[in-house]
C-alpha cells in the first residue's frame, strides 16, 4: 500500500475518532411530544368521565409542568429540549387557552385543525415531521410521546432510523386501551400516568339540573343567552368563520350546536339537556344575533 493510501486511511481514523469524541462529550437531549387531544380525551375520562374538553377544565400548565418533571427524572443525566403541545384549532388561530399555553417557557404550540365536528386533522403529520426532523438532525437522543393514535406509528419509526429512542406514554384507561395495539409494540418504552398523576390537574364543570332548587329560566332567558352566545363568538372567531353558518340555517352543525349548549349552560348555571323547548330559544337567539350583524 503506497503512503498515500496510508495518509488517506489515517486521515480518515482521524475524523472518525474526532466525531466519536464530540458524540461522546455532546449532552443527551430530550423532548416531549404531546398530543393534547389524546390528553384531554383520556384525562377527561379518566377523572370526570366524559372525553367532552367543554365538560371539564384541564390545568395545561399544571399538566406540563409535571410532564416535564416525570421526564428530567427518567432522564436525570439528559438535559430537555421543548414540550411540543399539538392541538386543533379553527382555521389554526390560537385560542385564548393556547395562547396562555405557547408563552410558557419551553413549550411550543403547534396547530392542526379543527374542523366542524371537533375532529383534528393534521396532528400527526405535525408530530411526525418534528419527531423526524428532529431526530435526523442529532438534536434530541430520547423522546417522550404522550399519544395513543395508531398514524403515530410511522412518526416512532421515522425517529428511531436517525437512532433516537421512543418512550411511549399514555393515560391510564377506564376499561380497555385507549393507545393502538401497533403503537404500543413500536416504542422502546412504555409508562402509564395514573389517576392520581392526572387528578389534580382535571376539574369537571359543574352544571345542575333545575328543579326545587334551580327554577327553570323563561325562554326569553335562554333566548337572550343565545345572542350574547353569537356576540362572544363573533368576536373571538371573526365574521368570516361565523358566515359560513348562514347558509345552513337554521341548522347548526352538530360541534357548534353542543359548544353553544355547553357555553349557554355555563353562562345560565344549570342544565338544559332534554329541555328541547329551551333549546330551540337558545338556538333562535343565537341565530337572530348572528343574522343581524353579518
Amino acid at each position: 500500500m503506497d503512503d498515500d493510501a496510508l495518509s488517506a486511511i489515517e486521515r480518515t481514523n482521524e475524523l472518525l475518532q474526532q466525531v466519536l469524541t464530540k458524540l461522546s462529550t455532546t449532552p443527551a437531549t430530550h423532548a416531549v411530544f404531546v398530543d393534547a387531544g389524546y390528553v384531554y380525551a383520556a384525562a377527561g375520562r379518566l377523572v370526570a368521565g366524559s372525553e367532552d374538553r367543554r365538560s371539564f377544565e384541564l390545568d395545561a400548565e399544571g399538566i406540563i409542568e409535571a410532564f416535564i418533571d416525570k421526564a428530567r427524572a427518567s432522564f436525570p443525566d439528559s438535559r430537555l429540549l421543548r414540550v411540543y403541545w399539538y392541538d386543533g384549532a379553527r382555521r389554526r388561530i390560537h385560542t385564548a387557552e393556547q395562547e396562555r399555553i405557547a408563552e410558557l417557557p419551553d413549550v411550543k404550540v403547534r396547530l392542526g385543525n379543527l374542523n366542524a365536528s371537533r375532529q383534528q386533522k393534521g396532528v400527526d403529520s405535525l408530530i411526525r415531521t418534528d419527531l423526524e426532523s428532529l431526530a435526523r438532525h442529532r438534536a434530541i437522543s430520547d423522546a417522550v410521546l404522550i399519544g395513543g393514535d395508531e398514524d403515530l406509528v410511522s412518526a416512532v419509526e421515522a425517529a428511531q432510523g436517525y437512532g433516537a429512542r421512543v418512550h411511549l406514554w399514555g393515560i391510564e384507561a377506564t376499561d380497555g386501551r385507549n393507545q393502538a395495539d401497533p403503537l404500543l409494540w413500536e416504542v422502546d418504552s412504555q409508562r402509564t400516568l395514573d389517576l392520581d398523576f392526572c387528578k389534580p390537574y382535571v376539574v369537571r364543570r359543574a352544571v345542575l339540573e333545575y328543579g326545587e332548587h334551580a327554577p327553570a329560566p323563561s325562554r326569553d332567558d335562554v333566548h337572550f343567552v343565545g345572542a350574547r352566545v353569537a356576540g362572544g363568538w363573533l368576536v373571538s372567531r371573526g365574521r368570516d368563520d361565523l358566515a359560513e353558518l348562514l347558509p345552513g340555517h337554521p341548522y347548526l352543525p352538530p360541534g357548534y350546536d353542543q359548544e353553544l349548549l355547553v357555553e349557554a349552560e355555563r353562562l345560565l348555571g344549570i342544565s338544559l339537556r332534554g329541555h328541547a323547548d329551551l333549546r330551540r330559544s337558545l338556538r333562535d337567539g343565537f341565530w337572530e344575533h348572528l343574522r343581524a350583524q353579518v
